[in-house]
């Protein structure tokens, strides 16, 4: 256990440094386009490529990873067996949405009348060069698996942070070249330099080629019976991205920015944390579901979601109460003026408080995967992404208008997290939260009690004129709040880090 905690603090580092590139890309588009429809027409054209990327890439990637550790498996000829159902996929999808390109654009502009013409041109020419990139994102993803499979999960990691990187600076700089269409030529370009890095890592690794094989065995079977089931949980999980930009198109202007913004303030911690988790996390699970260890699977579940959830809380509530202050020093500069972080704060302050849940939720599924069960999560995810969360956002937008969209992210989350949390329970003995008896699970609540009182008191009457200074008190308050509280009332996991800590500070 510990060595696995090893590797995923490892791993969160790299992905702690390539979000941050990912999300300075944000900063930088709200820098030069603000809440406007210029950096509506950059998202909405982003869109399909990472939908694609998260739902398609993320499936194979599961499944490959579970089949490659069977013992079953013939692993040579498996590689390139997935490889060649990957890359025909992912181009014959891409072709298909870049043949229907007119209509999708429609879909996502209905009843936008500014956005016609010049607008829907840049929009367009936004989509045809980002579009390609997903053939070359899916199968960066595919390669990471293997990395991963190969216990090389900085490499799959450091890919990101690759691509992050080459995204923002070529981005920026064709940006004031070509204008808006440069983020559409960095995402292809990036895209490319992104795979042929994992490519060059994977050929160090002197394993099991790539190459083309249309041979029909039982893993290529295997792989199809998991990878469609997932392809739709995935689908409808990334479904979230996907409506909240139909929502909110039909809303004020910018609406797709300011959801964009706050959703992706959101992600940073939630994303650098479970996306460390999971990369390490999954195939370490196949191999034990393999070897039939059930006990360190359930060691795994409760452990893993104890830290989520003693790391993302606290998270949360600094977030919520800090909200704008959040988008003021993250966003508010150039054309991202008080009035876009006016329309982006209360959606931020919503989106917040679906951290926990939605990183926990990604977290489940893996177990779920593992036992080969991809039935039930997609079951839940289609329940709650395509039935309460569209029902809340009907219901509430045209009351609450953006903010509707977030609320139905939040609700939707917490339902899906109690199915996947009792159906663990019951069909798999995984057990967490009222379910365990573990005393460590209800030591947690009075801290998180003191440092909601506290961080509010902070959010409420340690105000200044200056931004940074606000965020900077705000911030000090809420570490040595966590620190004391998660001392004092005895939190292991706190306490262990602490020692570990401490310890190798002494040897350096």
């Amino acid at each position: 256990m510990n060595k696995f905690f090893k590797i995923v603090g490892a791993v969160a580092v790299i992905n702690i440094v390539a979000r941050i590139f990912g999300f300075l890309r944000e900063m930088v588009i709200g820098f030069q386009y603000g809440s406007s429809n210029y950096s509506d027409s950059i998202f909405t054209a982003y869109t399909i490529p990472n939908f694609l990327y998260l739902a398609v890439g993320g499936a194979f990637t599961t499944a490959v990873i579970s089949i490659y550790n069977r013992e079953t498996t013939d692993r040579a000829l498996f590689v390139k067996q997935s490889f060649t159902i990957v890359l025909i996929t992912t181009t014959i999808l891409t072709a298909v949405m870049m043949f229907f390109t007119d209509s999708l654009l429609q879909l996502f502009y209905q009843g936008k009348k500014e956005m016609e013409g010049e607008l829907l041109t840049l929009t367009e020419h936004l989509f045809y060069w980002m579009m390609p990139s997903s053939v070359l994102l899916v199968l960066s993803s595919w390669y990471s698996g293997l990395l991963n499979v190969n216990d090389k999960f900085h490499l799959s990691s450091f890919a990101i942070l690759v691509y992050n990187a080459s995204f923002l600076i070529i981005a920026v700089a064709l940006s004031y070249v070509v204008g808006p269409v440069g983020y559409g030529m960095s995402a292809l370009f990036s895209a490319g330099i992104m795979v042929f890095f994992l490519i060059i890592g994977y050929r160090r690794l002197n394993t099991h080629p790539v190459g083309i094989s249309f041979k029909h065995t039982l893993s290529t079977k295997q792989l199809w019976l998991m990878v469609l089931p997932m392809i739709i949980g995935g689908a409808t999980i990334q479904l979230y991205a996907l409506l909240q930009r139909l929502f909110a198109t039909a809303l004020s202007d910018g609406a797709i920015s300011a959801v964009n913004y706050a959703s992706r303030l959101m992600q940073f911690p939630q994303a650098i944390l479970i996306t460390a988790v999971t990369t390490v996390i999954y195939p370490i699970l196949s191999r034990k579901e393999a070897e039939k260890d059930i006990s360190g699977i359930r060691t795994l579940y409760s452990k893993g979601l104890h830290y989520l959830l003693l790391l993302l809380l606290p998270v949360t509530v600094f977030s919520y109460f800090y909200a704008e202050n959040l988008v003021q020093v993250v966003f508010e500069y150039g054309n991202f003026d008080k009035g876009s972080t006016a329309l982006t704060a209360p959606i931020l302050a919503i989106f917040v408080l679906a951290m926990y849940f939605l990183a926990a939720n990604m977290y489940i599924t893996r177990f779920y995967y593992a036992k080969g069960d991809s039935i039930a999560p997609v079951v839940f995810s289609i329940v709650n992404v395509l039935g309460i969360n569209i029902l809340i956002m009907m219901l509430f937008v045209e009351k609450y208008g953006p903010s509707a969209i977030a609320w139905g992210t939040l609700v939707s989350a917490i339902v899906n997290y109690l199915m996947l949390i009792v159906y663990a329970y019951f069909k798999y003995g995984l057990k967490f939260g009222l379910f365990n008896k573990e005393s460590s699970y209800y030591r947690a609540w009075p801290p998180f009690i003191i440092i909601t009182l506290i961080v509010y008191l902070a959010s409420e009457f340690l105000v200044f004129d200056y931004k940074w200074v606000t965020f900077v008190v705000g911030v000090l308050v809420f570490f040595v709040t966590v620190f004391v509280t998660y001392w004092v009332f005895g939190i292991e996991e706190f306490k262990e880090f602490i020692r570990k800590f401490t310890r190798k500070f002494k040897k350096a």
